[in-house]
């Protein structure tokens, strides 16, 4: 029985009518993939078959980093947004590299918190990312005194980096995402409701309006892809906004754990 080329490719449970437009583009190529029948085909060899044009493939996992930083209160611009994949593959080319992908963005607004106020977000070229390109970018974080950082794998990185990035304690935030699980963006969801990071004051009064300690708040764990998305750390809470028949909206908090 023949292996389906498409679902290692997404490697998602979605089925493809649920996808974004922008992945159907990228299967409404004139040259195919062609069908093989080794199961033991993985993602890494799917993404071979489009080494001619590495832009194409990275362009929606990029695209969601863009959306993702806007939602961080970073410095976005409306054309980094609406860039279309025909403008991605002009501007990087059909053979780019992904290191030429590096973003580099300034917070929004008040400047007065330092320690976040610059992020990078690395797309390193090598599909499994080992502990020497792990502390590669730390070393360019350090000299431009940046401490937080996305990286956007190909796969999963290997087990001394993943232990290297656990043992680095709150000096570093380095988050690693896979392009598979940027592929769709997940707030655009129709089951995915409104959520709003509360600040430190509003956090605050919220607490003194309802006289509760934050652990007596419904809990959102830290690994939750939606608090993921939103870069979410231990002890913030997140407003969440749900329809109601009666009320209109139903205003409901997590405290992230």
């Amino acid at each position: 029985m023949m292996a389906n080329p498409i679902r290692p490719f997404f490697n998602s449970p979605l089925p493809l009518f649920l996808l974004p437009p922008q992945q159907h583009e990228l299967l409404s190529s004139p040259s195919p993939p062609p069908l093989y029948t080794d199961q033991s085909h993985t993602q890494s060899t799917f993404y071979g078959l489009f080494s001619s044009a590495a832009a194409a493939v990275t362009y929606v996992p990029a695209k969601t980093v863009m959306q993702m930083l806007k939602d961080w209160d970073y410095l976005i611009v409306d054309h980094d947004l609406n860039m279309t994949m025909s403008q991605f593959k002009n501007k990087h080319g059909e053979n780019m590299k992904r290191e030429d992908l590096t973003i580099n963005r300034r917070k929004r607004g008040d400047e007065s918190d330092q320690i976040f106020d610059l992020i990078y977000v690395f797309f390193p070229d090598e599909p499994k990312v080992g502990v020497k390109t792990k502390e590669s970018y730390i070393t360019r974080m350090n000299q431009e005194n940046v401490i937080r950082a996305i990286l956007v794998a190909q796969q999963n990185l290997t087990p001394f980096a993943r232990t290297s990035i656990s043992e680095m304690g709150s000096e570093y935030h380095l988050e690693i995402f896979q392009e598979a699980e940027l592929l769709v963006n997940i707030k655009e969801h129709v089951l995915v409701l409104p959520h709003r990071v509360h600040a430190n004051e509003e956090y605050k009064t919220l607490l003194e309006r309802y006289i509760v300690k934050e652990t007596q708040l419904p809990l959102i764990q830290v690994i939750d892809p939606i608090a993921r998305y939103y870069g979410l750390n231990r002890g913030q809470v997140v407003k969440i906004i749900r329809p109601s028949e009666t009320a209109g909206r139903y205003v409901t908090y997590r405290y992230v754990i």
